[in-house]
């Protein structure tokens, strides 16, 4: 047995409630729960990009800290039948936040003791005691039978498992059992090939000794015929039989003296085939013709009791004056058959497995640019499994923007590095596109020449849910932005009435100057200017408006994140007034650029001085101070910081601050946290807040500096990654 330990809590302590545990009660929890849920089962389905060729252990300890995390479990179990004699895989994994812990062994002797000592019995759903309270159990069958293990989750909230849980725990079970069969398919297709050739090549060398000898002492026919392993039998010309060694004695089950004297055909050759066997013979003797002898082929034979067997012979005519003779040289094939079988049915399993994971593999030859594919992997770029693959048929499926990617690999790949990843696109016939994800490993043969050995997913399903997924955060990004441009709608009808209001003051002042006598033109020209100037700044705020609160997909620029600041307090400078809020801002300068989508970052900004000065509108015994800062961060990051002299917020909620549809305000929708550690997460930045130590609270904002450190997602996704070992 293997126990292992791990997970971020313990058996018995509160704990944040699972993403999909509770029923909720109106439709904006229902969202949050569906989204969660689908971002729950987002993660489980991509644990099989990093299983594949991976061993069940490994496939095993994954499922569990995935898990874990992902339901917030206080202890998951797992147990993997022995596959090949090497001992059952048992795992524990157990939320580590509870001091009075049991140990590892302790639980798994206990869900033995308490379920019973075979899993294939267990309940659907347990209520069990463990440590020092109930805890709900449900355990999954990993197989039909859970002939290839069981998993057991366990929580203690009340209401687990819950419908969204029983369905990610179902997710999980089938992702891992196709996971796991894979890896003992591939397992036991190695075994049954190394057996085979080891059996092969010692039979061979058995039978090559054996002729050797039977050439050079061709007068000792009784010695050899009594310690040769192949069934030798020869014939007359009549086709009766003279000679019947000991292993054909014991193959056949007929004693010597029992067959010779016989027809051959009575004696070994099935019913159905006896009358072809003879007219083949008579053939011979008449003509000389034979289709057989000197030839080595397989046939069906009988042994006495009546059962056939396959076997491998080889006929030769003995060279001696007068009527023809031969020998016969037969073995018993049944094991190689037999093994045969067995790898024809171990690659069928690995066929249907490849396909259900959407997986092919493959071998790439540098020195002869000599392609092997499997089967699945001609199905994913639809080619003709007769046709061989080449490195430029393979160019024709490759979607035109990612052939240069295809190239600059294939260099990569003959300059000698150990291992590769790449993932491009294909373009099919039919105008789809589909997104393919390859990794190689390479290895020397024993010539020395440079082999990768590599595997296929296609992760098409899996781009298309990321691509709406980001569309879904897109959207809902889009929703906080028009929320806050109803909060800020006073603001900007000050900020737009300022410059008309100057704009209706400077032309009445520049027509009175027109019509004085004699007219002052040049009091009129500068009126005029400043006419300018305030349309100027009314056009402005509308721009930047529109930039805020315009729906558009995100682009990547290098954004100056003192400037972005400036603007959005532009926008809110009036609400923050008419809130009593001193605004403090403190810009660092020569702060370096960072990248990025531009309004995104200003909406997290936006909303981070939206709740400063909310949670300080009820504060009337102090200055509602708010600060706003820019600074250098440690590791060539720049950091934003905003801190307000409010309310704070209660410690134990800190971990929720930024769940979706969390909210401590009565009119408010919980999303805007929620969407803007969203946006930072993905300019690679992080998004934390902390009480501070008088009243308020301070919300931090770290991102990294220069074009280089934010490439986007896409960039990396779509990238070849090598890396030299």
């Amino acid at each position: 047995m293997k126990f292992e330990n791990g997970g971020p809590g313990g058996l018995g302590h509160p704990r944040p409630r699972s993403n999909v545990e509770v029923q909720l009660e109106h439709p904006a929890e229902e969202t949050k729960r569906l989204q969660r849920c689908i971002n729950d089962l987002v993660r489980v389905l991509a644990l099989p990009s990093i299983w594949s060729g991976g061993e069940p252990s490994q496939i095993l300890r994954t499922l569990l800290d995935a898990l874990l995390c992902t339901l917030h479990l206080d202890i998951v179990y797992g147990w993997l039948k022995d596959p090949v004699g090497e001992g059952d895989i048992e795992m524990v994994r157990v939320d580590e936040s509870r001091k009075l812990m049991p140990r590892p062994q302790e639980i798994c002797e206990m869900l033995n003791h308490r379920l019973g000592d075979d899993p294939l019995k267990w309940p659907p759903l347990v209520r069990n005691h463990i440590g020092d309270g109930d805890i709900s159990i449900v355990p999954l069958r990993l197989g039909l039978r859970g002939e290839i293990g069981v998993i057991v989750a366990g929580s203690q909230r009340a209401d687990f498992p819950g419908q969204a849980e029983r369905l990610i725990l179902s997710a999980a079970a089938n992702q891992a059992l196709i996971g796991l069969q894979e890896a003992r398919l591939l397992r036991e297709q190695k075994r049954v090939a190394s057996e085979l050739d080891q059996r092969v090549a010692q039979r061979t060398a058995e039978l090559a000794k054996a002729n050797e000898e039977l050439r050079n002492e061709i007068g000792e026919k009784a010695a050899i015929l009594d310690s040769a392993l192949d069934c030798i039998v020869t014939i007359d010309h009549k086709g009766c039989i003279t000679e019947f060694n000991p292993a054909a004695e014991s193959t056949f089950g007929y004693r010597r003296d029992e067959v010779v004297g016989k027809l051959l055909a009575d004696v070994i050759i099935p019913a159905s085939l006896r009358e072809k066997h003879r007219r083949g013979f008579a053939r011979y003797l008449a003509t000389g013709e034979s289709r057989v002898l000197g030839k080595r082929f397989e046939m069906t034979a009988v042994r006495a009791n009546g059962s056939e067997l396959p076997v491998e012979i080889a006929i030769t005519r003995i060279p001696l004056d007068g009527p023809p003779s031969f020998t016969g040289y037969l073995r018993d094939i049944t094991d190689r058959k037999e093994a045969e079988e067995k790898l024809r049915r171990s690659e069928a399993f690995l066929t249907e497995a490849q396909h259900l994971a959407r997986i092919g593999s493959f071998s790439w030859s540098v020195a002869t640019d000599e392609l092997v594919w499997s089967e699945q992997l001609y199905r994913m770029f639809e080619f003709d499994h007769r046709v061989p693959v080449t490195l430029e048929l393979i160019g024709t499926r490759v979607h035109p923007e990612d052939i240069p990617m295809m190239y600059d690999m294939i260099e990569r790949a003959r300059g000698g590095v150990s291992d590769f990843e790449y993932e491009h696109r294909l373009l099919m016939p039919n105008h789809s596109v589909k997104y393919l994800h390859l990794i190689a490993h390479g290895a020397r043969d024993k010539d020395g020449h440079l082999e990768y050995i590599g595997a296929v997913q296609d992760v098409t399903q899996r781009r298309l849910s990321e691509e709406a997924l980001r569309k879904a955060q897109s959207e809902l990004a889009q929703v906080a932005r028009v929320t806050s441009l109803g909060v800020l709608t006073a603001s900007i009808a000050h900020e737009v009435n300022q410059p008309l209001a100057g704009i209706i003051t400077n032309a009445g002042t520049c027509l009175r100057m027109l019509a004085a006598e004699p007219p002052n033109v040049d009091g009129a020209r500068e009126t005029a200017r400043r006419t300018i100037r305030d349309g100027h700044r009314a056009s402005d705020v509308v721009t930047r408006l529109r930039a805020l609160f315009a729906k558009k997909e995100a682009t990547t620029e290098s954004v100056d994140l003192n400037e972005a600041t400036r603007e959005v307090i532009a926008l809110s400078l009036s609400e923050l007034q008419r809130n009593r809020v001193v605004l403090r801002p403190e810009l660092a300068d020569d702060l370096p650029l960072v990248t990025g989508d531009r309004v995104q970052l200003q909406q997290v900004i936006l909303n981070l001085l939206r709740n400063a000065s909310d949670a300080m509108s009820a504060v009337d015994d102090r200055p509602r101070q708010l600060l706003i800062r820019t600074e250098r961060d440690e590791g060539d990051r720049v950091r934003l910081t905003v801190q307000d002299a409010g309310v704070g917020f209660d410690p134990q909620a800190e971990d929720r601050l930024f769940d979706a549809f969390y909210t401590t305000k009565n009119d408010g929708m919980g999303i805007g946290l929620s969407v803007s550690r969203s946006i930072i997460e993905s300019h690679h930045g992080r998004l934390w807040a902390i009480l501070n130590d008088g009243p308020g609270a301070t919300f931090s904002i770290s991102l990294p500096r220069g074009p280089e450190s934010a490439a986007g997602t896409d960039s990396v996704r779509n990238g070849c990654r090598m890396r030299n070992q």
